[in-house]
């Protein structure tokens, strides 16, 4: 009755592949939504995140909690020693008077005890004190501290 000679295709139905994906994709959305809106099933990215970093807490705090107990061991000292002369002796100087860096046979601006050497060569300090802690890592960090504290002696 309205033949207008221009192609019509309301009588074609969609192909099944297409239909079936239509309704795969809304089913998975529907599933995707359920299962991670924190509102509908409780899952949230941040509980895990906090439980990794309580399980890390100790970890962390054991890291750091006996910078000096490498303290008075000559072979830890001299192991300190052949460390210094790797990464520290460039800014410091191979006796440790001070050369680009401060002189560190003196009382230190950030304190002179392992935990503020420690402190100081793993985070770095402001003003071109780069932190070390990637390069080193705290047994190796322990071993400087314990070399340093001996040349104030």
């Amino acid at each position: 009755m309205h033949d207008t000679g221009e192609p019509e295709e309301g009588h074609n139905s969609i192909p099944k592949g297409w239909l079936l994906f239509f309704f795969g994709v809304i089913i998975f959305l529907v599933w995707y939504i359920v299962s991670f809106t924190p509102a509908i099933s409780g899952w949230s990215f941040y509980k895990g995140f906090e439980e990794e970093m309580a399980k890390a807490a100790p970890a962390a705090s054991e890291s750091a909690a006996n910078p000096g107990m490498y303290s008075g061991q000559p072979a830890a000292i001299a192991e300190g020693k052949t460390i210094y002369a790797e990464n520290c002796a460039a800014c410091h100087n191979a006796d440790a008077t001070g050369g680009i860096g401060p002189n560190l046979t003196v009382s230190l601006k950030y304190g002179s005890t392992a935990q503020d050497i420690y402190d100081s060569v793993s985070n770095g300090r402001p003003n071109g004190m780069p932190p070390f802690m990637q390069q080193l890592g705290k047994d190796r960090i322990y071993k400087i501290a314990a070399f340093l504290e001996s040349m104030k002696k």
